[in-house]
């Protein structure tokens, strides 16, 4: 998770909490589990941490991102690519976005930079 968050603080993105600076922490660090693990372990791990996205929109905000960050993470052919992948994918992201390739972050007024 030091990578994450080292990238993670460097991004400069708003939006710690529900915004695209969370968007952005998740899809990383579900890539980063995937890459070095399993897609499954992303999907164990959003389960338990997210309910897997039922009944609360930021849970569910969280899911989707986990989802499309595993993808990636699976996917990537290098660590560094892993890394540009989900940074493109972020910065290609919308609010509300529904489609399942799409990274997804709340609306503005929902944003907080604070992390808890």
């Amino acid at each position: 998770m030091i990578a994450v968050y080292s990238q993670w603080f460097t991004a400069q993105l708003p939006g710690g909490r529900n915004g695209p600076a969370d968007a952005y922490r998740h899809s990383l660090a579900s890539a980063v589990v995937a890459y070095t693990l399993s897609p499954r372990c992303v999907e164990w791990v959003t389960a338990v941490m997210e309910r897997g996205g039922e009944g609360n929109a930021s849970r569910a905000m969280d899911a989707h991102n986990n989802a499309i960050g595993a993808r990636i993470g699976a996917a990537a052919s290098t660590w560094t690519a892993m890394q540009r992948e989900v940074r493109a994918a972020v910065d290609h992201g919308a609010i509300d976005a529904r489609s399942p390739e799409q990274i997804t972050w709340r609306a503005p007024e929902t944003w907080q930079d604070r992390l808890y």
